[in-house]
């Protein structure tokens, strides 16, 4: 069974407990409570693989920035959150973004940038093509969720824990018989 640490990265508000919560317990919290930092695990059967996701619901606040950068060097996979009807924490992603391949010192890493509260249509600030195209300079994928309504939110990160295993595969040399004459 593989084990995956995925950091859940955003602007406070944004839902990332939400989706977290969603994800683990399979319920929706309304109540907005300002996370300091909680880790969940949840073993999931994906693509018939057993896999055990490791999960950090991070507070993205000044005093936790130090934190932040230990998480990301150790972990596997990221998800960036925005919620739709915040053009504020829309324009946070990016620096999220850059401050992951930054750390990582790579431009291929495993992340989603995750749309989230898309079930407030009628207040949204962000348009899918903007988010799209964010999305596209980081050269990850994007998706639009709703904690609310359990929308795409497996979706999310199973993605996630695909990428990875695709790119495991690739990485992984292919084991050839050897014959050693002395």
């Amino acid at each position: 069974m593989s084990e995956l640490k995925i950091v859940v990265i955003g602007q406070g508000g944004s839902g990332k407990s939400a989706l977290t919560i969603q994800l683990t317990q399979s319920r929706f919290i309304a109540e907005y409570d300002p996370t300091i930092e909680d880790y969940f695990r949840k073993k999931v059967v994906i693509d018939e693989e057993t896999c055990l996701l490791n999960i950090l619901d991070t507070a993205c606040s000044e005093e936790y920035h130090p934190m932040l950068q230990t998480y990301i060097r150790s972990s596997n996979a990221f998800v960036i959150v925005y919620a739709i009807d915040s053009r504020n924490s829309f324009e946070e992603v990016s620096t999220f973004c850059k401050q992951i391949t930054g750390i990582k010192d790579s431009d291929d890493v495993p992340m989603v940038i995750v749309g989230n509260k898309n079930d407030l249509e009628k207040d949204r600030k962000v348009s899918r093509k903007q988010a799209k195209d964010l999305a596209k300079s980081f050269n990850c994928r994007f998706i639009e969720t709703s904690a609310k309504t359990n929308t795409n939110v497996e979706d999310a990160f199973f993605g996630l824990v695909r990428e990875i295993r695709r790119n495991s595969a690739i990485e992984k040399p292919i084991k050839k018989d050897k014959c050693t004459i002395f």
